[in-house]
C-alpha cells in the first residue's frame, strides 16, 4: 500500500506544475460572470462540458473550491441591458479574479476596474478594445478568443450552401449590438463574398424564448431557407431551448459550437470550447501563482471541427454524401 501511494505521488508530481506551500494555503476568491448561463450550471459537476473541462483544469493546477479557492457565481439572464450594472455589482464584492463569458459582460467589466484581473472568453478583444495585443494584451485582461475573422464566417456559409444547393437566403439569428462589434461586420461581409444574402433576426435587448419566438414569426414555412446562429454567449446558455425551437420551424441551421448539434442541432463548424475553457483555467492559475495579465498573451484558436447530426439531417430530408460526412470531425448517429 505504501509502495502505491509512492508511485502515485510520483505521477502526480509529474503532472501538477510546482507551487509553493504559501500560494497555496493562501485563499482565493473568484467571480464568475456568464450573460445568461444558471449559477447552478457553473460548477465541476456541471451538465455542461466545458465548465466541467474548466474546474478539471483548475484542480490539476491545484486550486480546489472549497479548500483554497471561493467562488461567487452571477448571470445576466440573458437581459443585456443588466450587464453594466451586473459587471459593476462584481466589482463592488473585490474579488482577486474574474472569468467572464462573452465580449459584452467582459467590455463591461473592462469599463469598471483596470485593476482586478479578469480572464474572458470573448470575439475579438482587440477591435472591441479590451486588449492591445493578443500576444501583449496589456491592462488587466486576457483570455481566450473564439474569432478566427473572417475566413472562419465564410467557411461557415460555404458548408451551408454545400448542403443545401438551392440555399437562396441565410436568416441571421443574433442580437442587435452583435451588428454594431467586429464579428457581425465579419459576418455580413462573409455572406457578400459567398453571394448569400442575410435577413437579420434581431432579438432586442433580452435574449430569451420569447424572443426567439418573436424572430423567428419572419420565416416562411416551405422556403429554401436557412438559419444561422450567432456565437454569442446568450444562445450557448439557451441551446436546449433553441435547438427545440427551431426543430419546430423545420429550417437546416447552422450553429456556432458543437455542444448544439449534441442538442440536436444539424451542424456547427467551431472550436472546441472545452479546450479553450482548460486553457482559460490554466491562465487562471497563472494568475493566483503571481503573473500579470497583461504578460499572458490572449489564445486564438487555429483548430476548428465539423460536428453534423445525421438524425436531425435525416429529419430534415437532407442528403449527407459520403464526402461531406468524411470532412466531419464528429458525427451523431
Amino acid at each position: 500500500m505504501k509502495r502505491r501511494a509512492f508511485v502515485l505521488g510520483l505521477a502526480l508530481a509529474a503532472v501538477v506544475p510546482p507551487v509553493s506551500a504559501q500560494q497555496l494555503l493562501k485563499l482565493k476568491r473568484m467571480a464568475m460572470v456568464s450573460p445568461a448561463a444558471q449559477t447552478a450550471d457553473m460548477t465541476a459537476n456541471s451538465n455542461t462540458g466545458y465548465y466541467r473541462a474548466f474546474f478539471q483544469e483548475l484542480s490539476r493546477w491545484v486550486y480546489i473550491e472549497g479548500q483554497n479557492i471561493n467562488i461567487e457565481r452571477y448571470s445576466g439572464g440573458g437581459e443585456t441591458a443588466r450587464y453594466a450594472q451586473l459587471a459593476a455589482d462584481v466589482v463592488a464584492t473585490h474579488p482577486d479574479l474574474i472569468v467572464a463569458t462573452g465580449t459584452p459582460i467582459a467590455m463591461q467589466l473592462k469599463r469598471v476596474t483596470q485593476n482586478i484581473p479578469i480572464v474572458s472568453l470573448f470575439g475579438d478583444p482587440v477591435a472591441m478594445g479590451i486588449v492591445s495585443t493578443l500576444g501583449r494584451p496589456g491592462g488587466n485582461s486576457t483570455g481566450a478568443s473564439i474569432d478566427a475573422g473572417l475566413e472562419l464566417h465564410g467557411k461557415r456559409f460555404q458548408l451551408l450552401a454545400e448542403l443545401i444547393p438551392n440555399l437562396s437566403r441565410v436568416h441571421y439569428l443574433a442580437s442587435e449590438a452583435y451588428w454594431e462589434r467586429a464579428a457581425g461586420v465579419g459576418v455580413r461581409l462573409a455572406a457578400r463574398q459567398a453571394g448569400i444574402p442575410i435577413v437579420e433576426l434581431p432579438l432586442g435587448r433580452t435574449v430569451s424564448q420569447e424572443a426567439y419566438q418573436d424572430s423567428f414569426r419572419s420565416i416562411q414555412r416551405n422556403q429554401p431557407t436557412a438559419v444561422m446562429v450567432s456565437d454569442e454567449g446568450e444562445h450557448l446558455a439557451l441551446r436546449h431551448t433553441l435547438v427545440e425551437l427551431i426543430a419546430a420551424q423545420r429550417p437546416p441551421a447552422a450553429y456556432p459550437f458543437r455542444d448544439f448539434v449534441e442538442a440536436g442541432g444539424l451542424m456547427s463548424y467551431s472550436v472546441d470550447l472545452s479546450d479553450l475553457f482548460r486553457l482559460m483555467a490554466s491562465q487562471v492559475a497563472d494568475i493566483f501563482r503571481g503573473r500579470k495579465p497583461a504578460e499572458i498573451p490572449v489564445h486564438q484558436p487555429t483548430k476548428f471541427e465539423l460536428a453534423i447530426n445525421v438524425r436531425t439531417a435525416t429529419a430534415l430530408g437532407l442528403d449527407l454524401s459520403p464526402s461531406f460526412l468524411a470532412r466531419a470531425d464528429q458525427v451523431i448517429e
